[in-house]
Order: structure tokens, then C-alpha cells, then sequence
């Protein structure tokens, strides 16, 4: 009997004492993001991208790295935000994802702790997840795209998260990267639930100017059903490309071409006032009038700052038209 209270003992005291030096490891000082993502790119356009979802606030500027003609990076779990910056660091520099990532765990004293995925320009894939990272914790890498999750609910995720990307391959990869995340959420996703989630997309060739790295870059902090917002804010983003390339086409004076963007936008989203009334501008530019007046007047109904700012924009030079047509506008 006092031997198996001795022996009891002991293994209490180790348990204890296992305990008191995790908590005291220098890892728990690092933010967390137990998480779902996935890196990916398109074999056609060479875009990168960066999805994730969590039950923690605003886990994107956390888990999602990128920059055009390099890679991408997903770190997360105990999250060491070097893995980022010294990933795309290193990629830039002519390593492999696998090398860039075996050298930064080879520094790291708490890769236990980790999981991290990194892609390169090329398409090629690596992946870590740590001894300690909280189950179910698993990942799964391919050629273009690695699906990686931790304190999942069940082992369901990464194979439906695999099975998502493979499956939604006639999408645009943004689109493509949310399929995959919703996909992991029905399978069962965090096992604490769902706040927030994060997309970024970058280019497949490298820019000259920092900003202009991210063609997509959108983040729902905190939401109830994150997902559903995120699908939402990239239909938005899709409504304004088009409306960027209405504007460049205006500039060109290519009104058909304008219209036929605007148009594009105004069907992702069709309640915006200013995506209507930017359509009705380019068809007054064009001496449409006919077809511009009735679009102008239901925006004024709604709100009559836009009838205001009608009347200022001839001034600034996006409104060609003479006093008389301007009054027929406004009136």
C-alpha cells in the first residue's frame, strides 16, 4: 500500500512539476491562434494566398503573411511572428518553402509548440506542426496548397479542408480559399466555436512598391458567424474591381467599356448608391441622358447629398456637361 501511495505520489509531483515549467516557459508569453488555414496558389495566375479562420479576435495580422512573387505563410498556435517576416524573408532570397522553414524551426526552442505552413512562388509546400500543439492537430501539404489546423474538434477538418481545395478548383483562388475554410467549419472546425477570420491574396510576380503587394486583403475581427461575413466582404472587393476598371476605362474615354463595368459591379451589389450613380455619370459623359436622368433621380430620392455632390463635379472635370444639361440633371 505505501508504495503504490509513493509511486502515486511521484507521478503527482512530475505531473506538478511539468505543469509549473510550461507555465513558465518563455512560449506562453506569445499571443495565440488556435486556429484552421490554409495556404494556397493558382497554377494559372501564380496568385498566393493566406485563409484562416479562429475563436479568437482578429487572427488575421496573427496567422497571415504574403508578399507578391515570393510566398505565403500561415503561422499560428503559439504564434512567433518570425516565421513570417523571416519566411518571406528568406523565400525572397532564393530558399525553398521546405528549406525557409526547416531553418527557421532549427532556431525556434519552442517549435514544440507550433504549427506553421509556408508556400514559394513555385508552388512548393512545407509544413510543421509541433508535439504540443492541441489536438486534433494535424496538417496536410500538396503541391500548391497546405492545409494545416489545431484544438480542432475532431479529425474531420484537414481531410475536408484537403478535399474542399481539390474540389473547388474552377474557382478564382480567393473564392476557391473560402470553400476551403467553410468546408473545415462544417466538418467541425476550433473547438471553442468561431469569432474571426482573415484573407489575403498576393500576386504571383513581385511588385515595385510594398503596397501594392495584396490584391485582396480582407479581416473580420469579431463576428458571431465570421465566414459569412468574409464571403461577403470579397463579393464587395469583386463589386469594386469592377468599378476601378469602369473608372480606368472612363479615363480612356471608352464609355461602352465603362458601362459594361459598372454594370458588372452593380449586379454583385446591387443596393450601393454610388455604384449606380457612377454608372449614371458615365451615361450623362455620353450624352445618354435619357437613360442617366431616371438613374439620378432615384439616388436623389434616397439621399440628396448625392444631388449636392452633382452639382460640384463638373468643376473637378468627371462631369462634362454644360449649366443647361446640369440643371436638367439636378432639377
Amino acid at each position: 500500500m505505501q508504495t503504490i501511495f509513493k509511486c502515486s505520489l511521484l507521478f503527482s509531483l512530475l505531473v506538478f512539476s511539468e505543469m509549473l515549467l510550461a507555465q513558465n516557459h518563455p512560449i506562453m508569453k506569445d499571443p495565440f491562434a488556435h486556429t484552421f488555414s490554409i495556404v494556397a496558389r493558382d497554377s494559372v495566375t501564380g496568385e498566393m494566398a493566406v485563409g484562416v479562420q479562429s475563436h479568437w479576435f482578429s487572427v488575421g495580422p496573427l496567422v497571415a503573411w504574403g508578399r507578391s512573387g515570393v510566398g505565403v505563410v500561415a503561422t499560428q498556435s503559439f504564434v512567433n511572428p518570425a516565421y513570417g517576416h523571416n519566411g518571406l524573408k528568406l523565400m525572397e532570397e532564393g530558399k525553398s518553402a521546405s528549406l525557409a522553414l526547416e531553418e527557421l524551426i532549427a532556431e525556434d526552442e519552442g517549435e514544440a509548440y507550433r504549427q506553421v505552413a509556408f508556400l514559394d512562388s513555385s508552388g512548393r509546400t512545407a509544413a510543421h506542426t509541433g508535439s504540443k500543439c492541441v489536438e486534433s492537430a494535424f496538417h496536410y501539404s500538396g503541391k500548391n496548397y497546405s492545409v494545416q489546423a489545431n484544438m480542432m474538434l475532431n479529425d474531420d477538418v484537414v481531410p475536408a479542408m484537403k478535399a474542399a481545395f481539390l474540389e473547388y478548383s474552377n474557382l478564382p483562388l480567393a473564392e476557391r480559399v473560402v470553400k476551403v475554410l467553410q468546408a473545415a467549419q462544417n466538418a467541425g472546425g476550433d473547438i471553442r466555436g468561431k469569432q474571426s477570420a482573415a484573407l489575403i491574396v498576393v500576386g504571383g510576380k513581385k511588385v515595385k512598391n510594398s503596397w501594392e503587394d495584396k490584391s485582396i486583403d480582407l479581416r473580420v475581427d469579431d463576428s458571431a458567424d465570421p465566414l459569412v461575413e468574409l464571403e461577403r466582404l470579397l463579393t464587395v472587393a469583386r463589386a469594386y474591381e469592377f468599378m476601378n476598371k469602369g473608372d480606368l476605362a472612363m479615363e480612356a474615354e471608352d464609355v461602352d467599356e465603362a458601362l459594361k463595368q459598372y454594370g458588372s459591379a452593380e449586379k454583385l451589389f446591387p443596393n450601393n448608391l454610388e455604384m449606380k450613380y457612377w454608372k449614371a455619370v458615365a451615361l450623362a459623359n455620353s450624352k445618354r441622358f435619357d437613360e442617366a436622368i431616371p438613374i439620378f433621380k432615384a439616388i436623389f430620392e434616397e439621399e440628396d447629398n448625392w444631388r449636392v455632390m452633382t452639382l460640384r463635379l463638373p468643376a473637378s472635370g468627371l462631369l462634362n456637361v454644360s449649366e443647361a444639361e446640369l440643371k436638367r440633371i439636378v432639377e
